[in-house]
């Protein structure tokens, strides 16, 4: 009895990782090439997944509290669809017609990509399929534990919608740093040799889109000119930034003084990062390489490790800190002793 429990709260502990599982296989299947792209794609999935999986290590011996006591409940019922709407989800859009349908709806309200509309809406229902899996099984209180992949998913839900429906630079608050960055990228241009021209574009459909060129001196045929949007500008990883960084903070003790200087520090960075994915694609493209394949994979790359990788870094900084300070105080109260 013991050891079926026990294998009943395993399954319980992983639930969150297991759901997607079947969902992201049956999108490989479909679409194998939008797991290899990171922009308008379906790399995020695996960093989701990664997220979801340290969050279940990090608490793995916590006593959270699953709220599932009586198997013929409402609420388990309930737990037990939660677990196969998001396969649902997926294969209704794929196989069942809906993804046609989707794309109606994009055509009807006059959506310039259509088919972006899919991948966008696909990420905002998994968001919100994962919060009424968490939900129901620890309570609107265990949505804490999972408060950084659930933001993660969402947010990339969020920014994709709005490039889709406001596409370039036609969405004006996002698009307000995107000049000071290209003016940026620009400049380390110049610093390592490169000559640039910065002009903008002004219309009714691109917006206010600055558009930056870049070329050797000393073989003006190697040049490269691109249009700069905010999602070019890494303007969604600074969103995805300060809220996963917020949400970590807020949930941490660390001082407030010492919080705002890990958001300042970690925000310039993740600012930084972005210029230079932005100098790296000029260079690639100046010297003729296939620029494009790292725009939509490896550019996002970048910053969406940097971010994931930010708040451990926090946690571990400060435990060796910790101990740092823990050894010195000991060496101290010896040589005290001794002297």
């Amino acid at each position: 009895m013991q050891s079926a429990t026990s294998r009943k709260i395993l399954i319980l502990k992983i639930t969150p990782l297991l759901l997607f599982i079947i969902p992201f296989l049956i999108l490989y299947f479909v679409d194998s090439a939008s797991f290899e792209t990171t922009w308008k794609g379906r790399t995020y999935y695996l960093f989701f997944l990664w997220l979801v999986s340290l969050e279940i290590i990090l608490s793995w011996g916590e006593n959270q509290t699953i709220k599932l006591s009586k198997f013929k409940s409402l609420r388990t019922a309930a737990f037990i669809i939660s677990l196969a709407l998001p396969t649902l989800y997926t294969i209704i859009v794929n196989y069942g017609g809906l993804y046609a349908r989707i794309l109606d709806l994009a055509r009807v309200i006059k959506v310039d990509w259509i088919y972006w509309l899919p991948l966008s809406m696909e990420y905002l229902v998994f968001t919100v399929l994962f919060v009424l899996t968490i939900a129901l099984m620890h309570g609107i209180d265990g949505l804490l534990n999972f408060y950084v992949p659930i933001s993660f998913l969402g947010i990339i839900g969020i920014i994709y919608t709005i490039d889709t429906l406001y596409p370039w630079g036609r969405f004006t608050p996002f698009q307000l740093l995107v000049p000071a960055t290209t003016q940026l990228s620009a400049g380390l241009l110049n610093f390592i040799g490169y000559e640039t021209s910065v002009t903008f574009i002004t219309s009714s459909y691109y917006g206010w889109l600055p558009r930056l060129a870049a070329w050797n001196p000393k073989n003006p045929s190697m040049v490269a000119s691109f249009g700069i949007g905010w999602p070019c500008a890494g303007i969604e990883s600074l969103i995805v930034y300060t809220i996963i960084i917020l949400l970590f903070l807020r949930q941490s003790s660390i001082p407030l003084k010492q919080k705002i200087a890990y958001f300042a520090i970690g925000a310039v960075i993740t600012y930084f990062i972005n210029i230079l994915r932005i100098v790296t694609i000029f260079l690639i493209a100046i010297n003729k390489g296939d620029f494009m394949s790292f725009h939509d994979f490896y550019g996002q790359l970048y910053s969406i490790t940097w971010i994931t990788s930010y708040p451990l870094i926090i946690i571990g900084s400060r435990t060796l800190w910790g101990k740092i300070k823990k050894q010195s105080f000991r060496i101290g109260s010896l040589l005290i002793t001794h002297s």
